[in-house]
């Protein structure tokens, strides 16, 4: 599906405009998460300095979905062209995904000043470490997936993300059964609860790629198969 909604990204100018605003979206969204990681690991800038660009950030997000979400509405409005309907739907589910994304990232920024506490250095500590990393390299490589409408890469990125978020329920479980005081068991239960629901928005978004609408967010296996199995025959 999203092979035809890039198409219409460069031959329509309407939707080209909203193509555009939607790429910036999603830049800023995986900047602004960024930035959450290092204040909530404290290997950043200053914290109240990552936390104003991050709130920048983030209200443009919100503008950027709604001036998409008008463009939208008025193209379905005033087009006589009912082919690009599909798409449009595609791209007002995914403007939700993206805005979404900047506001579990400010979540994450703020879980360690309202927790008051910090994630340790121990062994769960390192694999919330590793999750951060993992929900970063997933962001990285979606952009490259839309540039290209790769379904392979698409259906495996979900399928890594998929353990991603398995790895965070695991965490959940291990830090219920620690000693950590109460500001840390806070700290870390929130932390990794919000890069799970991270990792979970761009998987939505990846679904894009390889989903048709009415599937759009769930990850059929067999589907997943078919995309893989269709761009290997393509290649």
């Amino acid at each position: 599906m999203l092979k035809e909604l890039l198409t219409l990204f460069k031959a329509d100018d309407a939707i080209a405009r909203m193509g555009e605003e939607f790429s910036k979206m999603l830049d800023l969204s995986q900047d602004l998460t960024i930035r959450a990681g290092s204040v909530l690991f404290g290997d950043g800038a200053s914290e109240q300095d990552a936390l104003d660009e991050i709130t920048k950030n983030d209200i443009q997000i919100n503008k950027y979905q709604r001036s998409i979400r008008k463009q939208l509405i008025a193209h379905l409005i005033l087009t006589r062209d009912s082919s690009d309907v599909t798409y449009c739907l595609l791209l007002m589910s995914l403007v939700k995904d993206v805005e979404r994304l900047g506001d579990y990232a400010k979540n994450v920024a703020e879980t360690r000043s309202e927790s008051g506490g910090a994630i340790p250095d121990d062994a769960n500590g390192m694999e919330m470490r590793a999750i951060r990393d993992e929900v970063e390299a997933t962001y990285k490589s979606v952009n490259g997936v839309f540039a290209t409408s790769d379904s392979k890469t698409a259906a495996e990125l979900i399928q890594q993300g998929k353990a991603v978020n398995r790895r965070c329920d695991d965490l959940i479980t291990k830090i219920a059964g620690s000693d950590y005081d109460a500001p840390t068991t806070t700290a870390m239960v929130l932390a990794a609860r919000y890069y799970k629901r991270i990792e979970s928005h761009l998987l939505n978004i990846l679904s894009g790629v390889v989903m048709p609408l009415h599937k759009l967010d769930y990850f059929d296996e067999d589907a997943l198969e078919e995309a893989v199995d269709q761009d290997d025959t393509e290649d």
